[in-house]
């Protein structure tokens, strides 16, 4: 009898104790659920805040010039003249032609260590790419200043200026003063400093093709070159279109080191030699100057103008991912 009461009080405090562990483990677990949705939701609450100091910042200049803040180039602080068209213009034109070099370069790099390069050379050539990486963008600037700027004044642009421009259809994006500084040192040292995240993340991507169907492919005859184009890119499209607009997104908002070379103009132009501007140059060289409430509205202006422009290419990129992964799927 004793035994049997025994048995059912041990059972039933093993029951409360089992009830107690439960519960700690549910609150835990909702503690930590609050945990990592606080983390997630302060992301969102730092965007708006970031995105509404801007764009309230830039209302002024807003109100003032409406539309016409967008369509128009001229920019004239003792004027009080203020239009970011060249800007806006300057940082398309710059990231696009960052990208024109950089994706063909990263991908070129991508293919070498995945598939030509030995393995002793992988590592070493890997680490060299996070590391460019890791550079700050301020030394960039300053090597395309000093060293990348005279080479193009001395040895490039001169050419350029005399041969290009006489070239049909393509001859304007060489006309202009071969002074080195301009939008085609913008352009190439943004391509120097995307170059890193565009190939480390498509190297990566490339590696996980499985080896049976790149062996296939050898197996039928096809070459290095054919097994890259038809057998990897297809399957590994997203993640490379992935990369590519990271990317842009890259070079979109860079400052420090397009400010050192673009030559800080605001001109309309699509020449390769003519100094130029882009948004993030624009605000790093007259914030620290800018006393008028309307110049320092404008400047705010045009960082949310830079805003909205990373996030229209980052809504871009998701609907493009989405479409690759819908078609992939049928």
């Amino acid at each position: 009898m004793n035994t049997a009461l025994q048995s059912t009080e041990q059972r039933e405090q093993l029951r409360i104790k089992s009830a107690e562990l439960i519960k700690r483990d549910v609150q835990r677990d909702q503690l930590f659920k609050f945990g990592t949705a606080s983390f997630a939701c302060l992301v969102f609450v730092l965007l708006v805040s970031a995105a509404g100091a801007m764009f309230w910042g830039g209302r002024e200049a807003f109100a003032k010039f409406g539309f016409d803040f967008i369509t128009s180039s001229v920019w004239d602080p003792p004027a009080g003249q203020f239009g970011a068209l060249a800007a806006i213009s300057g940082t398309l034109f710059s990231s696009l032609l960052a990208l024109a070099i950089a994706v063909p370069v990263s991908f070129g790099i991508a293919m070498f260590l995945t598939e030509l390069a030995p393995y002793w050379v992988r590592k070493p050539i890997g680490m060299a790419i996070e590391l460019l990486a890791g550079i700050p963008s301020i030394v960039y600037g300053m090597w395309g200043l000093f060293v990348l700027v005279p080479f193009l004044g001395e040895h490039v642009y001169p050419w350029l200026n005399e041969h290009g421009s006489t070239w049909p259809v393509i001859g304007k994006f060489f006309e202009g003063p071969p002074i080195g500084v301009g939008m085609g040192a913008a352009g190439l040292i943004l391509a120097v400093m995307i170059i890193p995240y565009i190939a480390a993340v498509m190297r990566d991507v490339f590696a996980t093709v499985p080896n049976r169907l790149k062996e296939s492919a050898y197996a039928l005859g096809s070459t290095t070159s054919e097994v890259m184009l038809y057998i990897v890119l297809p399957h590994t499209k997203a993640a490379v279109v992935g990369a590519i607009l990271l990317g842009l997104g890259r070079a979109l908002g860079e400052t420090m080191a397009v400010a050192f070379v673009v030559g800080n103009a605001h001109v309309m132009g699509f020449s390769l030699l003519e100094p130029a501007t882009t948004i993030s140059a624009t605000i790093a060289n007259e914030f620290g100057e800018a006393s008028d409430p309307l110049h320092v509205s404008a400047l705010l202006a045009t960082g949310s103008l830079l805003f909205v422009l990373t996030s229209l290419v980052l809504i871009a990129a998701n609907l493009m991912l989405a479409q690759l992964r819908k078609r992939e799927g049928s």
